[in-house]
């Protein structure tokens, strides 16, 4: 049922196809996060117009509320949210270590208490992988430990139970219709990294996910780790970068061998007013753009850009308008999977090393100069 199929490569960029129950991924692949079974400012409707293929939604909070019983009585998923393509569950395990206010962890799983109440709660890999089954998304993960990614000791002590955990989380499985993924652990360290791919490659997943990225590591340290990892995992299985996705970071990291990818980052900036552009970010709210009669950035083909100035989106945000959020939502991810469907093409034309470095070349981390 999950078949992994290469069908193109430009050094290590890939391109494929992996087939799901509800519908084949082309990747490289971007999915936008659906936090709470829903894409933040966005209707599912506005996602497939997008081209979104697949959404994530996060198993920690869809347990606290409204609880993944009530979603399995309702269908699961993809009826809960009325989204019909292909969806991925993460495994709760970094908004336990992040989210929860206070937590304990054993090698049996985590005690944490809620963050919405302060209710107490346990997640052990039996308990995710229940969750998980009962949401009914195509792609769910192994519980794993994710740990401060410079800390030697702390990753040591992580890395056993993740793995220990991973192999509950196969033994617990009892739907064949969702592809488990592996989480590659170990912070920075080369040995770590190294030793929790051999672990878990051997236990013939039908993909893995690279974790503990993005977490206050530099992006140097980022790279180094993802080539460290990437050929050590099983070309014919999908590789995912967990919770990555700034426009660098999507072309880096499919420079590197990375299949898929998620993150909030596109719908959380256009909330509080940023955009994502080529060039990097803009804030929208800036005085300089009360009369700018440009599209937020000249060129797109977006709605938000295709019918909007500047100067009315600025007018939003300062408002307070919802529509504001939504029209820069729109923008960001429409970049995202813009850029996604751009590093396909580029990849099986055998030109995806001239478009990485041309893109790069132009980006810029910091604030962009706005294009006039």
């Amino acid at each position: 049922m999950f078949e992994f199929e290469l069908t193109g490569a430009d050094g290590r960029a890939r391109a494929g196809v992996f087939r799901t129950p509800h519908a084949e991924l082309l990747t490289p692949v971007f999915a936008p996060v659906g936090t709470a079974a829903t894409v933040k400012a966005l209707t599912p409707a506005q996602l497939h117009e997008l081209g979104a293929t697949l959404v994530l939604s996060n198993t920690y909070h869809l347990y606290l509320r409204p609880g993944d019983e009530v979603v399995r009585d309702l269908g699961g998923l993809h009826a809960f949210m009325h989204w019909p393509g292909p969806m991925l569950t993460d495994s709760g395990g970094f908004q336990v270590f992040s989210l929860a206010e206070t937590r304990t962890i054993d090698d049996d799983g985590v005690t944490f208490k809620s963050h919405l109440d302060g209710s107490l709660h346990r997640f052990t890999p039996e308990k995710s992988i229940a969750i998980q089954e009962n949401l009914g998304a195509d792609i769910v993960m192994a519980f794993d430990e994710c740990a401060p990614p410079l800390d030697r000791d702390y990753n040591r002590r992580a890395l056993d139970r993740t793995h220990a955990w991973a192999e509950r989380c196969v033994r617990a499985q009892t739907r064949r219709d969702q592809a488990l993924f592996g989480i590659v652990q170990g912070g920075i360290f080369p040995d770590l990294r190294e030793e929790s791919a051999r672990f878990l490659t051997a236990l013939d997943l039908p993909g893995y996910a690279i974790g503990g990225l993005a977490v206050g590591e530099t992006k140097q340290q980022m790279h180094a780790t993802l080539e460290v990892v990437e050929p050590m995992l099983p070309a014919h299985k999908p590789r995912y970068l967990m919770g990555v996705g700034s426009p660098e970071d999507l072309v880096n990291g499919v420079a590197r061998g990375i299949d898929i990818f998620d993150c909030v980052l596109p719908t959380r900036l256009a909330r509080n007013g940023a955009a994502l552009t080529r060039a990097g970010r803009l804030t929208m709210t800036n005085a300089q753009f009360a009369r700018d009669p440009l599209p937020v950035e000249p060129g797109c083909a977006c709605y938000c850009c295709a019918h909007f100035t500047r100067a009315y989106v600025r007018h939003l945000l300062q408002a307070k308008e919802i529509l504001g959020a939504t029209l820069l939502t729109i923008h960001n991810v429409h970049l995202m999977l813009t850029l996604m469907r751009e590093m396909r093409a580029a990849i099986l034309d055998q030109t995806f090393t001239q478009y990485a470095e041309n893109f790069l070349a132009h980006y810029s981390s910091v604030e962009a100069a706005a294009a006039h």
